[in-house]
């Protein structure tokens, strides 16, 4: 059988890099101002996904599910802002340089 300890670290650090495995993402859309390549459907899938992760979490009252997924949705929910963010202000970019173009 394996020991406890060695359960909670796997189970903690699996926690740990899963939860922060998205602040690169988010600091590269940040660094690029570009969200183009973030797909509005997979990250909303993922959101919804990890919702009920939290709720199993505070189900069965586990404080390591409810971390992880409590912070993972804010990180991806600050993705999906950043997208729509980014997209509105590609768009007013557009806007802006197409009637110059015209005229």
């Amino acid at each position: 059988m394996v020991p406890e300890t060695v359960v909670s670290l796997i189970g903690s650090s699996a926690a740990v890099i899963t939860t922060l495995c998205w602040l690169p993402q988010a600091f590269k859309i940040i660094r690029d101002r570009d969200a183009s390549s973030i797909s509005y459907s997979s990250y909303g899938a993922l959101a919804i996904g990890v919702a009920m992760w939290l709720a199993y979490g505070l189900l069965i009252g586990s404080v390591p599910v409810i971390a992880a997924n409590a912070v993972t949705l804010v990180f991806v929910i600050a993705i999906l802002g950043l997208k729509a963010y980014f997209t509105k202000a590609a768009r007013a970019a557009q806007l802006a340089v197409a009637p110059a173009a015209n005229g």
